[in-house]
């Protein structure tokens, strides 16, 4: 039903495991093969290119769906629609942005300091070039093909580049002047295609399991038993996404509670229970949460 595509590069390891998790597993005969395949009924073929080509095939109808980065639809002025963002990148959960950077010892604080004729070098020339227009500065912008970073100050005066951390910038020298747009991962569809009734019900459904998959993501379930006496005690420690569900045990003897909570705060958690006279604990890895 649904044409996909996927993006390959640095997101495309990030990807394919968020899809693993979500029970849509993306097959192809070789980590270099260009197609693919789910065995999903709402998916009809699979394909894995550029990011930066993926709004631009979205947008002119050669795939119902896709993933790829606001920074590329942008750049590439591609009319899709957004289902909503999916946070996740090749690092982190964290958004990625594209910045100005210039020398770390530079006196230059600000874009508007840089001046008329300031040389940038950018992966992103019609963002780079809207946003400086914006300022109302007349720039000498140069399409970068990699390491856009190394050309300051030698080549160039400043740099465009997309930094998830900042440290690939700090460990070239640079500093970080301006944020011009921030980036998540983004699943966009062919307008025609979501107008479809039948294709957006299908698109909405594989966005439910990805996100599923995300929301789970640093959570864990817990399951305990306490008695009566000391109910309210836990019930106030546990730092629940909503309110625990807590059933009765058999005989009145107590109580069951389960609830999901952060990873992080487990190690701390699991022994508070146990004092407050928790029994029974149970932690369980979570795949997907479901609203």
């Amino acid at each position: 039903m649904l044409k996909l595509v996927l993006p390959k590069g640095s997101l495309e390891k990030a990807t394919l495991e968020l899809f693993e998790a979500a029970d849509l597993p993306v097959r192809r005969s070789s980590e270099v093969d260009y197609k693919a395949t789910v065995d999903d009924p709402r998916i009809d073929g699979v394909r894995i290119l550029r990011p930066q080509e993926i709004g631009t095939y979205v947008a002119d109808g050669l795939f119902d769906l896709g993933i790829t980065g606001r920074d590329w639809v942008e750049e590439t002025s591609s009319k899709v629609h957004s289902l909503g963002e999916l946070q996740y990148s090749k690092v982190t959960s964290n958004p990625v942005r594209i910045v100005v950077a210039v020398p770390q010892d530079s006196v230059v604080t600000s874009v508007e300091q840089l001046g008329d004729g300031v040389k940038v070098s950018t992966e992103y020339p019609e963002i780079t070039k809207r946003f400086f227009a914006d300022k109302g500065i007349d720039a000498d912008i140069r399409l970068s093909y990699g390491a856009t970073e190394a050309k300051v100050p030698d080549i160039v005066d400043c740099a465009v580049d997309i930094t998830e951390t900042g440290r690939a910038l700090r460990a070239a020298g640079l500093k970080i002047i301006d944020t011009m747009l921030t980036s998540y991962t983004e699943l966009v569809a062919n307008p025609q295609s979501y107008a479809d009734p039948v294709k957006r019900k299908a698109m909405e459904q594989i966005q439910t399991l990805l996100l599923g998959v995300l929301d789970a993501r640093g959570k864990v379930l817990v399951k305990l038993n306490i008695a009566r006496v000391a109910l309210d005690g836990v019930i106030e420690s546990l730092p629940s996404m909503k309110a625990p569900t807590v059933n009765e045990l058999y005989g009145g003897q107590g109580f069951a509670i389960e609830t999901v909570v952060p990873k992080s705060e487990i190690n701390v958690l699991i022994p508070a229970l146990r004092e407050l006279g928790a029994t029974d604990i149970v932690e369980m890895p979570i795949t997907k949460i479901v609203p």
